[in-house]
């Protein structure tokens, strides 16, 4: 598996140490910066997370500002992303298995490390239960193109 990860300055300590603990699972790692705490904007990161998705590069992303609300409303503008903003393990578990999201969203600011390393083994480790959930990924899919539902 490999892994997108990107934050702005708020959420840098953070993805720091999602960072160290993906490594640290053996699971590889295309860090898309920033690379320290000067101030930056949220949206380069967004948009280059969810292009290394979208380019095949990796299998997930994860996108860490403040809140990581911003992050994840830059990397859902972009065609083909789905990225949840989770606080907790049953959001993180509910976005893969029901909404088949791709893009992890996380707030540097608001989630502690341990927390948020548990969101995100939840997060990677669930499976999209398909079934009566692909008729409406498909319906999302259908927005997205602009058509009418």
């Amino acid at each position: 598996m490999k892994v997108a990860l990107g934050s702005d300055h708020g959420g840098f300590q953070l993805k720091n140490e999602v960072d160290k603990y993906l490594r640290s699972k053996g699971i590889e790692v295309l860090d898309c910066g920033t690379n320290s705490t000067d101030s930056v904007d949220y949206p380069l990161f967004g948009y280059t997370v969810g292009q290394a998705l979208l380019s095949g590069r990796v299998d997930f992303g994860i996108v860490i500002c403040g809140t990581g609300q911003g992050i994840a409303m830059t990397a859902n503008k972009l065609p083909g992303i789905r990225a949840a903003v989770c606080t907790e393990t049953y959001s993180a578990r509910m976005s893969r298995e029901h909404n088949n999201a791709n893009i992890l969203a996380l707030g540097g600011r608001i989630t502690g490390v341990g927390v948020a390393l548990d969101i995100v083994d939840v997060f990677l480790n669930t499976d999209f239960a398909g079934g009566r959930h692909s008729k409406r990924l498909e319906l999302m899919v259908a927005v997205e193109r602009g058509e009418k539902i």
